[in-house]
């Protein structure tokens, strides 16, 4: 007889299919009247159950019906490679070679990227009452568009890098700042994912925008808007929301939200979805440690927001705002004018 734990570990590495094709487990299993599978089986079936009937679910799907993360995980791992061949590609990679690693790369990761959109498409089809085939089939068409843009999203990327190196003395190179900076991981994912999302497969992008997030701690909605040679420093703690407009050449510190002042209630009783609610940040803003800017409020052309500031009204062009002049706004005194 195996020792329990081998038995287990058996058990876990056992063939989906086999698993599939057992059932429930047989109480001639020690392991199933040991743990009482049956009652535990049961009452996560009618769990299930309760669940997908609460959210008008009750037909199956058949087959898989969300994207997977790891398969984008792999797709946008590809996709970094081909993006920046020399540096997020494999270590024994020749330039002579770039070219040739490039095309197999993309290939590889858009032939995987389309079975992730048609999954989405059909999704949004299934809820909407629509044709699920006709929507599979815009999935190639997508991909293509998708894929057509890689080009711009690499320019706008190399801003982003050499914000990055301008704005941090202890940068030695732009090939430090791919290969270790936090922030511009993130800044990848969301160039990725804000494309995605543009696209019409906003589930997608959410979770390559996600990938980033867990890594990093950085958390940019992918339908934000930010524009060129963006730079956040450190990172961990940066929270952007989804309908914040963030301009040129702005560079964002460690724990800085943009975040929203209050939720619109809908018809329905729910939060109305969609509507402008984050802040929009002009060119040339810089946004200090620990800063949180609330509300559809406007930080203008080369304001300064300093560290720890809680902000929820508009400032002009070039303001200095420190905890210091809100206070004496506030109290009346005369300060440094926001």
């Amino acid at each position: 007889m195996s020792a329990p734990g081998v038995l287990q570990e058996e058990r876990l590495s056992a063939p989906l299919a086999d698993i599939a094709g057992r059932g429930a487990p047989d109480v001639a299993d020690p392991g199933a009247e040991h743990w009482d599978l049956h009652e535990v089986v049961a009452g996560l079936h009618a769990v299930r159950d309760r669940w997908r009937q609460a959210q008008g679910r009750t037909k199956e799907a058949g087959g898989r019906e969300f994207p997977s993360r790891e398969a984008l995980a792999r797709v946008v791992e590809q996709l970094c490679g081909a993006l920046f061949p020399m540096r997020l590609g494999p270590t024994d990679l020749r330039q002579e070679c770039e070219d040739f690693y490039v095309g197999h790369t993309l290939d590889a990761a858009l032939n995987l990227l389309v079975e992730q959109v048609r999954l989405e498409l059909a999704y949004q089809a299934r809820h909407a009452g629509e044709d699920e085939a006709l929507a599979r089939g815009r999935a190639a068409g997508l991909v293509r568009a998708f894929a057509g843009t890689l080009p711009e999203i690499r320019a706008v990327l190399d801003t982003d890098v050499e914000a990055a190196f301008r704005g941090d003395p202890a940068a030695r190179s732009v090939d430090e700042i791919v290969l270790c900076y936090p922030g511009i991981h993130a800044v990848i994912h969301y160039r990725i994912a804000h494309r995605l999302y543009e696209l019409g497969v906003p589930l997608l992008a959410r979770i390559v925008a996600e990938l980033a997030h867990s890594a990093t701690g950085i958390d940019i909605h992918p339908g934000a808007q930010i524009g060129h040679s963006f730079f956040i420093d450190h990172g961990t703690g940066v929270v952007i929301g989804e309908t914040a407009v963030i301009g040129n050449r702005v560079r964002l510190y460690q724990a800085v939200t943009l975040g929203a002042k209050r939720f619109e209630v809908g018809e329905d009783g729910g939060l109305a979805k969609g509507l402008p609610r984050h802040p929009r940040l002009e060119d040339d803003v810089v946004v200090y440690a620990g800063a949180t800017i609330l509300g559809r409020i406007v930080i203008g052309q080369g304001a300064s927001i300093g560290g720890n500031v809680w902000l929820t009204h508009s400032v002009p062009p070039g303001s200095h705002i420190t905890q210091a002049s809100l206070q004496h706004a506030e109290s009346g005194k005369p300060g440094r004018a926001p």
